[in-house]
């Protein structure tokens, strides 16, 4: 199997993966606080992360060669600050436009891959993210009018949008220090790992720390259900960008909200408007015409 190949399959895999979580975070999930509940879940990946690459030969070739400032900045835009403002900005507007403004993450990384990592992005890749974009507004059009997000969005909006253009720029870093053959396991380990320590500090800041102290065996056991999928989610998404150009990585993600809706339709009994259905097929067609592109940069490096 070439790395086109792995790179489009883990890409895949982590839009089902990100499908599964967003069901099981409607069901499984107890109201925790946000940040304590996210930096928990990070600390815990960070560490298995960092276990994984101690025992991995390309960490111990270059363990004298990391830069290290690089994993730091990409731990605080990704792992720390991206979520504050996501999860304030959730807190002043709805889910659905919050969900919404999230999927506007592959426009950003294919503009700034292609400015930044000289991504080729091609007119097949343009129309095939046009339509899966189309598709996934058509698909949030029964709970919220996208149209109004840009007309009048509200602080919440705003924040949220920020928060993705972040994760954006998280993954261009990523992305640009596995060019330059950073293992990403060591990427992985230090978006978790040093992001949980920035949330840790601003749990404390909060003055949230009697909240991490006074969780219960039943939030306990929901977060571990949660860090698995998450384990999952950046297991796959690190591979994906070793392998694949971000751009086209970050248009498959655009699948998870038709993997939501399926399972949503299946298990939980949801409605399944006409239109959401139609978005859905829009989605997987582009999908399709996606996962054909291949990888390449402008300069051909």
């Amino acid at each position: 199997m070439d790395n086109e190949m792995k790179g489009t399959l883990f890409a895949l895999t982590t839009a089902l993966i990100s499908g599964f979580s967003i069901i099981v975070n409607k069901v499984f999930i107890a109201s925790i606080d946000p940040t304590v509940f996210t930096a928990v879940r990070a600390f815990i990946i960070g560490i298995v992360f960092f276990v994984i690459a101690l025992h991995r030969k390309d960490f111990q070739k270059r363990a004298g060669k990391i830069n290290w400032f690089a994993m730091l900045m990409i731990g605080l835009i990704g792992g720390a600050v991206a979520f504050l403002l996501f999860f304030t900005g959730l807190g002043l507007t709805t889910g659905g436009r919050a969900a919404f403004l999230h999927k506007t993450l592959p426009l950003y990384i294919t503009l700034l891959a292609f400015l930044f990592l000289k991504e080729k992005i091609t007119r097949k890749q343009l129309g095939a993210l046009a339509l899966m974009f189309l598709g996934t507004v058509i698909i949030f059009s029964t709970k919220i009018n996208p149209a109004e997000l840009w007309a009048n969005p509200s602080l919440g909006d705003l924040l949220v949008i920020s928060a993705t253009f972040l994760w954006a720029i998280e993954n261009i870093i990523a992305r640009g220090v596995m060019l330059k053959k950073e293992s990403n396991y060591i990427v992985t380990f230090s978006r978790m790992f040093f992001g949980s320590i920035f949330l840790f500090l601003a749990v404390f800041y909060f003055g949230k720390a009697n909240v991490l102290f006074m969780l219960t065996q039943e939030q306990i056991i929901k977060i571990i259900v949660s860090t698995l999928f998450l384990f999952g989610y950046v297991f796959c998404w690190y591979n994906s960008i070793k392998f694949i150009n971000a751009s086209k990585a970050s248009t498959l993600l655009l699948l998870a909200p038709v993997v939501s809706l399926i399972l949503g339709i299946t298990f939980l009994g949801e409605p399944a408007p006409a239109m959401q259905l139609f978005g859905s097929a829009m989605v997987l067609v582009g999908a399709y015409l996606v996962s054909h592109v291949k990888s390449e940069l402008v300069s051909g490096v």
